[in-house]
């Protein structure tokens, strides 16, 4: 049986990463910060009495902020393979924190791939990175070779972790693969992020709880995919032969302005009259686009997303719309399904 570490396991990525690996057969462990209030709803489906035969899923107590945990965690579990999706990854809260940023996304990694460089078993190492890293593309869509140009501080974090990854695969010889995921949704994504802000905005105004959504830059276009999708893409780049680093994306832009009219549309509502611009949301310096190139990862993993950006839309606004206690099947659209991706 082999073993899987995973930090951030709470967060939308981890929690379908956990799923995913379970079902494969792994025992997997994860990573969870000390707090005054649980934080597992997304994985509580999954997490049963460790004292009951057959679990397969521990949660330890640790941090990355704190090197002395990461080091006792890790040698407790001797993990085969260890999963960095923890972070403090909203880009518009970095400019807030961008202390606490830097110091969970950037010296987090570096903390993690010190400790797994003096392990006395070999163990193979994913990390997160993010289409935010390329901020101010010189080049579409981008690829594995795209020159980085963050604009933010959580981008220029992910640099460093990115960068510091690859530094210990080729200085020390240790298994670390670098995962560029282009933004990946799903009804577990956290209501701060603008696919939720959308799709559950408009729950609440379908329930009559509400009557606008106050968002930011409609012109920023986005790559958006299917997050349990992706995270197969994770598990198969540990799985290759060789550390490698890959981009994750659909190779298709969608804006935001095109999200509030696709998932609108959806519910038979007019976009324009429930949706209205906060200053508050713009951000300092703003990346315009963002599209991947995900050819790489296709021809050597043999990974495609197959979920298209209107039906991903769907399932994010059926899933909220049933929180707000609604029949998805009685308010939806039906004639505006997308088509699943060839």
């Amino acid at each position: 049986m082999k073993r899987a570490l995973i930090t951030g396991i709470t967060g939308q990525d981890g929690s379908y990463l956990a799923e995913l690996l379970l079902a494969k057969g792994y025992e997997v462990h994860g990573l969870v910060r000390r707090s005054s209030t649980f934080s597992t709803e997304r994985i509580d489906h999954l997490y049963r009495d460790p004292h009951e035969a057959g679990v397969r899923l521990f949660l330890h107590y640790s941090d990355l902020a704190d090197s002395s945990s990461l080091v006792t965690t890790v040698n407790r579990v001797r993990p085969d393979e260890v999963y960095n999706l923890g972070a403090q990854s909203h880009v518009g809260v970095s400019f807030e924190m961008p202390e606490f940023t830097a110091d969970t996304v950037a010296m987090g990694t570096l903390r993690l791939l010190e400790t797994l460089r003096h392990c006395d078993f070999p163990v193979r190492f994913y990390q997160a990175g993010s289409s935010e890293m390329y901020g101010d593309v010189v080049e579409s869509p981008q690829t594995e070779t795209t020159r980085f140009r963050p604009r933010s501080p959580y981008a220029i974090a992910k640099v460093f972790a990115h960068s510091m990854t690859a530094e210990y695969r080729d200085a020390y010889g240790l298994f670390a693969a670098n995962g560029i995921l282009f933004n990946h949704e799903s009804p577990r994504r956290g209501g701060t992020f603008v696919t939720r802000k959308v799709t559950r905005g408009i729950a609440a105004i379908v329930a009559g709880q509400a009557d606008k959504i106050y968002l930011g830059n409609l012109d920023a276009r986005r790559d958006w995919g299917y997050a349990p999708e992706y995270v197969e893409a994770m598990w198969r780049i540990l799985q290759h032969d060789e550390p490698d680093d890959f981009v994750v994306a659909t190779g298709e832009m969608h804006s935001v302005r095109e999200l509030c009219e696709t998932a609108f549309s959806l519910v038979g509502r007019d976009w324009q009259a429930h949706v209205e611009i906060d200053p508050r949301y713009l951000r300092p310096t703003e990346v315009d686009e963002l599209c991947g190139d995900a050819s790489k990862a296709s021809r050597i993993l043999g990974w495609r997303p197959t979920t298209t950006f209107h039906n991903l839309v769907r399932i994010m606004l059926a899933s909220d719309l049933e929180t707000a206690g609604l029949n998805p099947a009685e308010v939806m659209v039906q004639s505006a399904l997308g088509e699943p991706r060839s």
